[in-house]
């Protein structure tokens, strides 16, 4: 079958000879209930089994080969593994806590807070030396927990918090700080999903002009989601799998179903107006559309795939959550599109036809006119074109070399938070580096590590040594000058591990290793940078010679590669400058140390999503005339406006992400809304029709000995 067959043909020949995709999509529309009561009974079963047995959602924050970790294990090894994690209820008063009645009034509530549910152990601000600032007018009191601070159930951390503002008074003020108190400020992502899809709505409204139309995108979007979520759910028993995997998933599979199914709808539509039978317009849009769907789904997934080699635990398990919301997605847009289409062929032949008479009727241009000129301004001059855009993107790359990765603590959460003001009184009394004290950890306790790191630049103060239960090593908590976001802190890690340590092991024979939270955050990141070369390689190696594959051609991949990586450089170089430098109002702080990654795999996908889109019709052009000029201009005639709804979905679902109090999805959504802002405006209408017009003929070459190599993937069949 070549690529000049016409729809006659397509429509005439055998069914034996057509392909699979038509296949799939003429049984599906004529078993249209079956499939629906299918679709139907996978997701109520998935839910009721998932609802049945609920989630156990977990992080998996082991390192290995990192000093953090092995200090992890050393603790572990020594019998002072994790048990319960701590709250902080942070106490001010301007005229003092030593005062009687303020302690009075707080030894009163922290009797109270001791008799909580979950509750193992209350200290005393009063009780140890430490915990009040120098100037009495800042304490806090630490609740050690009977559970992990992710476990504990926040009904319970809001039970502490209100039982210490209960306090209140005469000028006392309390304040919930630590992990657990942070999950108080965290809410579902359902005000931003539900923004998202209004948004989406009145999008396909005005490019369908038909409610039920619009609708049916989002119904498969919705169908997908939902079903992939429970699975997850399921999985979350057998799999680790962290708890912010889901909400990621909703945020991919909402705009990847929305997109196949508007692709192959446009499709659709186009084929209704051409004069087609409901059914042939099925098979038609699916034959060709359900190709590049096809396609387009299997580049995100290896995308995502390519994850997996990072080796690490919590992006392993996101990555294949997401690569599966991707698969079930691209099985509803090829399976329960078609079905639906059965049931509204009818109406929608009508409305469509109509429309399109309507709109002859009044003069009104052909659609796809304002790209035909588009495309035609831009081949004047694609050189200038080429420049301008590529200097424009170049300029938001820049942010991103100076990209600092970590981990964000009480310090980025919102001003108006508990545990942010509790972080805030903490640093104002004990100095910035008190809210992530970096853990030392020895196999041989000796009171001159301390002196040695006490007169360490950058060290506020240490501790002495403190035994583990067995007494054959011991922890010293070490307190930075600087908070635990700041470059400093950073700095001052690398100087203890490369110079100060290694000094004293020279002098003691013992070991030290720097462990703890803020320390960990540099494992992970120098862990993700190490290991990114790889992940890279293996997803734009497989995705060049997928591409390679289907449109035949070198030059095209390689373009698509280096403009896809454009794309991503430009998304976070955004988030570099709103998130890290604090643009906008946003509160400044690290950027997530896997969001690199995970954007880069995701938007790497989605970003061949719109290249199959425009390239594959763009072959087909070329393959009618040969003229690659004519060929660029049709093919983003008639994709120009379905890229750009699909792009405006994607934009509104990602960026209504930015409502979420999550800061990991905010810059997510932020991040990946650029991401495709970029891709589907400047680089598939400006930089892509500049390319191709440059390249020409030579588009299309392939060397004849990688042809041979290379299996032929035919992607349309008409």
């Amino acid at each position: 079958m070549t690529l000049t067959e016409t729809n006659a043909e397509l429509d005439t020949r055998p069914p034996s000879r057509q392909g699979v995709f038509a296949r799939v999509a003429g049984f599906a529309h004529r078993r249209r209930w079956i499939v629906l009561i299918l679709w139907v009974a996978v997701l109520g079963g998935v839910w009721t089994a998932a609802s049945l047995t609920g989630d156990d959602y977990r992080n998996d924050f082991a390192l290995p080969g990192t000093e953090s970790q092995r200090a992890a294990d050393l603790l572990t090894e020594h019998g002072a593994a994790r048990a319960g994690d701590t709250v902080e209820i942070v106490l001010h008063r301007e005229g003092g806590l030593r005062d009687p009645g303020a302690q009075q009034r707080v030894r009163a509530m922290l009797g109270e807070v001791a008799g909580l549910p979950r509750v193992g152990q209350v200290r005393s601000p009063y009780d140890g030396a430490g915990a009040l600032s120098a100037d009495g007018t800042i304490g806090f009191a630490t609740v050690v927990l009977e559970v992990p601070s992710e476990e504990m159930p926040k009904a319970d951390t809001q039970r502490i918090l209100d039982t210490a503002q209960k306090a209140e008074g005469d000028g006392l003020r309390a304040e919930l700080g630590g992990d657990a108190a942070r999950l108080l400020a965290e809410g579902g992502t359902g005000a931003a999903e539900g923004a998202g899809l209004l948004a989406a709505l009145v999008i396909l409204v005005l490019m369908f002009g038909t409610v039920i139309a619009a609708g049916l995108p989002i119904v498969i979007a919705l169908f997908a989601v939902g079903s992939t979520v429970g699975m997850i759910i399921l999985a979350s028993h057998v799999f680790t799998i962290a708890g912010w995997t889901p909400p990621t998933m909703t945020l991919v599979g909402l705009g990847v179903g929305i997109d196949y199914a508007l692709l192959v709808f446009a499709r659709y539509r186009a084929e209704l107006v051409r004069g087609a039978t409901p059914e042939q317009a099925t098979v038609n849009a699916m034959d060709a559309a359900g190709r590049s769907v096809f396609f387009a789904g299997c580049t995100v997934i290896l995308a995502l795939l390519g994850l997996v080699a990072l080796g690490l635990g919590s992006l392993q398990g996101m990555a294949l959550s997401v690569a599966l919301t991707v698969l079930v997605t691209m099985l509803a847009a090829l399976t329960l599109l078609p079905a639906l289409l059965g049931v509204f062929g009818d109406r929608f032949a009508r409305q469509f036809t109509r429309r399109a008479e309507r709109r002859r009727a009044k003069g009104r241009p052909a659609e796809g006119t304002t790209w035909r000129r588009l495309a035609a301004a831009v081949q004047r001059r694609p050189l200038v074109a080429l420049l301008t855009a590529a200097v424009l993107l170049g300029a938001l790359v820049l942010p991103a070399l100076s990209m600092r990765l970590g981990f964000s603590d009480a310090g980025s959460d919102a001003p108006d938070t508990t545990s942010r003001q509790a972080y805030d009184l903490l640093s104002k009394g004990f100095g910035p580096g008190f809210n992530g004290p970096l853990l030392v950890v020895t196999d041989t306790p000796n009171p001159a590590a301390t002196q040695t790191l006490n007169a360490t630049p950058g060290v506020r103060s240490a501790t002495d040594p403190m035994p583990t239960p067995d007494g054959r090593a011991a922890t010293i908590l070490v307190f930075p000058s600087s908070a635990p976001q700041d470059e400093a802190t950073s700095d001052l890690v690398d100087t203890l591990r490369d110079d100060v340590l290694p000094g004293l092991s020279a002098k003691t024979g013992a070991r030290y290793l720097v462990g703890g939270a803020t320390a960990a955050a540099e494992d992970y990141s120098a862990k993700v940078a190490e290991r990114l070369p790889l992940f890279m390689a293996i997803v734009v190696g497989l995705s060049l010679l997928l591409l390679m594959a289907v449109f035949r051609s070198i030059l095209i991949p390689l373009k698509a590669a280096l403009l896809n990586l454009l794309s991503i450089g430009a998304a976070l170089g955004a988030m570099t400058l709103v998130f890290q430098d604090g643009w906008f109002g946003v509160e400044s702080g690290p950027i997530e140390a896997y969001l690199p990654v995970m954007v880069f795999a995701i938007v790497f996908g989605l970003s061949m999503d719109y290249e199959i889109f425009l390239i594959s019709r763009i072959q087909e052009e070329w393959a009618r005339s040969k003229d690659p000029s004519h060929a660029v201009r049709e093919g983003l005639a008639h994709t120009g406006s379905v890229i750009t709804a699909a792009a405006a979905i994607m934009i509104v679902i990602f960026g209504a992400f930015m409502l979420s109090p999550q800061r990991l999805l905010q810059q997510t959504g932020f991040g990946m809304a650029v991401a495709i802002f970029v891709d589907a405006v400047v680089i598939r209408c400006l930089i892509v029709p500049a390319a191709m017009e440059l390249m020409g003929r030579r588009a299309w070459w392939l060397p004849a000995p990688l042809a041979r190599l290379l299996p032929r993937l035919e992607l349309e069949r008409h």
